[in-house]
């Protein structure tokens, strides 16, 4: 704020100032988090709020610093040798070592102290208004661990321009003294791009446009997800991605499950292979064939009950119970290659064999489900391949999803080099606890076998309903988040999220309003707000591929952006 500023102000509140129309409420850093999150004020400032935000810093002369270093050396040991310390003898001690260090740093020239003030102003046409984004603003620091105050009857002393004299009449509390690495734990204020050798073109950050690549084969984990609502581009992102992981990587192999058939187009349009699951066109696969788990029956057979489990919910706990015992002697006593028609013979052979069991079963046989029994006619497709699943009665889909994970598994454990799965509508599989712990399990095992999984879902709400959901995305080296409705406290917690960010996810742009997609990455510990862009050659080639344009804006021209 200017001088001019200051001289035309209307009203002083005991908080907050009117310039003009203007309402300009301040709050101050009382107190640093033991740690600085790094790029805390991309994670504190929202992207619809206006905020200002301003930083002072004074260095101290050697021998200044050194006073004030001694001085508070001696209040600690003041404190501490008096007995008056109570609850706070840690604190003090930690006061008193820390003050000996700095000192021994100083005079060794190595280290320098520094006056720092950080401020925050919100603005806002109203006192109401105003004092609610202030609100939310010190919510936002509070969680990054600030301790922050409101200047009472101080506004005017608080919102003065600096001087650069260092005599400016500042509130109580304004000033805190920080070594010369503290101060530079300050900056950058924002995240800072990722750049990571070998990694491919994820996006490009909101803030400046600069561009992030991340490498999934860099870290403890391949797998990452994406969440976001119908409409807001999680299909396009991941064909782009795909396509430019095989651009770098030619040899990774590329396994798509498409319960709504999106991927189709692109992966023919890739040189690979469709498989059309609905009444067996383009082959079968057979579910019951354990060369999914390169044939260790007992671990298939454990497959094949959460299966049947995700096709048949309302199995009662007695006929849960009848079909794992004939599953288990299935795949005890043979055949080598079980079908649909051994499993029905084996139930039938068991205690109930004209029971419900026996009925829910015939699907297998002369219902809509046949074309799934018998052996396995469906090659071994080399290159990228989809499973497009249209055609499926969407009470089937959960069982379609879960037995195909489960080839596609198997497909992953036996093929060399570098693979990618992509799962779409992977909220499917966390319906039952048999099949989401399934996916766990895929998703924590397929780093073993050089493999990674991109999940994409609705919410990630579906996810937190269950423990396995819960454990499947803290494997999720990356997860971004595309527009979502709303986020639950429960997400906000789990992830991390700012008061901030949750408030913007339901406002980020789609495609069809900006002509690309807005989204919120958190990667690690950071939090990104990227862009997803596309060049020119790689829009006209998925728009075509994936069938339809997801990115055209009514009324406009094509744009090479998603």
């Amino acid at each position: 704020m200017t001088g001019s500023e200051s001289g035309a102000r209307d009203h002083e509140g005991p908080t907050w100032c009117r310039v003009g129309r203007s309402f300009r409420a301040p709050v101050l850093v009382a107190q640093f988090p033991p740690e600085l999150p790094f790029g805390f004020l991309g994670r504190a400032l929202p992207t619809t709020e206006p905020i200002e935000f301003g930083v002072e810093l004074q260095r101290l002369g050697p021998e200044r610093a050194l006073e004030v270093l001694h001085g508070a050396r001696a209040v600690a040991d003041a404190e501490l040798t008096g007995g008056g310390a109570g609850t706070r003898t840690a604190e003090l001690e930690v006061e008193r070592a820390t003050a000996e260090d700095f000192g021994r740093a100083v005079a060794r020239r190595t280290q320098e102290l520094w006056k720092v003030g950080l401020r925050f102003v919100a603005l806002a046409p109203s006192r109401p208004r105003v004092e609610a984004v202030r609100a939310r603003l010190v919510e936002r620091l509070a969680t990054l661990g600030f301790r922050t105050r409101l200047p009472r009857y101080e506004v005017r002393a608080t919102l003065e321009p600096p001087a650069l004299t260092g005599t400016e009449a500042r509130p109580d509390g304004y000033w805190q003294l920080l070594p010369t690495d503290g101060v530079a734990a300050l900056y950058p204020f924002v995240d800072e791009s990722i750049v990571e050798p070998g990694g491919v073109l994820v996006g490009l950050a909101l803030s400046d446009a600069s561009p992030v690549f991340l490498n999934r084969w860099d870290h403890a984990s391949y797998s990452w997800g994406i969440f976001g609502t119908t409409g807001a581009g999680k299909t396009f992102a991941a064909a782009l991605l795909s396509l430019r992981t095989r651009w770098l990587r030619p040899e990774v192999e590329l396994t798509v499950l498409d319960p709504l058939g999106e991927f189709s187009g692109f992966v023919r349009a890739i040189g690979g292979a469709v498989v059309e699951v609905a009444a067996g066109r383009s082959g079968r696969l057979n579910p019951l064939d354990p060369v999914t788990t390169g044939g260790d029956r007992r671990e298939k057979a454990a497959r094949v009950g959460g299966m049947l489990r995700a096709l048949f919910p309302s199995l009662a706990d007695e006929e849960g119970a009848a079909l794992d015992g004939a599953v288990s002697r299935l795949y005890g006593r043979g055949p080598a290659v079980p079908t649909f028609d051994d499993l029905i013979a084996e139930v039938g052979r068991g205690p109930d064999p004209g029971g419900r069991l026996i009925t829910l079963l015939d699907v297998f046989r002369s219902g809509s489900l046949g074309a799934l029994n018998g052996p396995t006619t469906v090659g071994p497709e080399s290159g990228p391949v989809s499973v497009d699943f249209r055609g499926v009665p969407d009470d089937q889909l959960a069982f379609h999803l879960s037995y195909l994970l489960d080839w596609a598994y198997g497909r992953l454990r036996s093929r060399p080099g570098e693979k990618l799965l992509v799962i779409d509508e992977a909220h499917l599989l966390v319906r039952t606890t048999a099949t989401a712990e399934f996916l766990d399990r895929v998703v924590r095992h397929v780093r073993h076998f050089g493999a990674g999984v991109l999940l994409l879902s609705q919410s990630p709400e579906d996810f937190l309903a269950r423990p396995p959901g819960r454990a499947t995305l803290r494997n999720l080296y990356a997860t971004a988040f595309f527009r979502l409705p709303e986020l639950s406290a429960e997400a906000r917690t789990f992830f991390g999220l700012t008061a901030a960010e949750a408030e913007w996810l339901p406002k980020a742009r789609l495609p069809r309003e900006a002509g690309y997609s807005e989204s919120l990455w958190r990667i690690g510990e950071l939090h990104l707000p990227l862009a997803i862009v596309a060049s020119t050659p790689e829009y006209t080639f998925l728009t075509g591929a994936l069938g339809r344009s997801r990115t055209t804006v009514p009324g406009a021209s094509p744009q090479p952006v998603l």
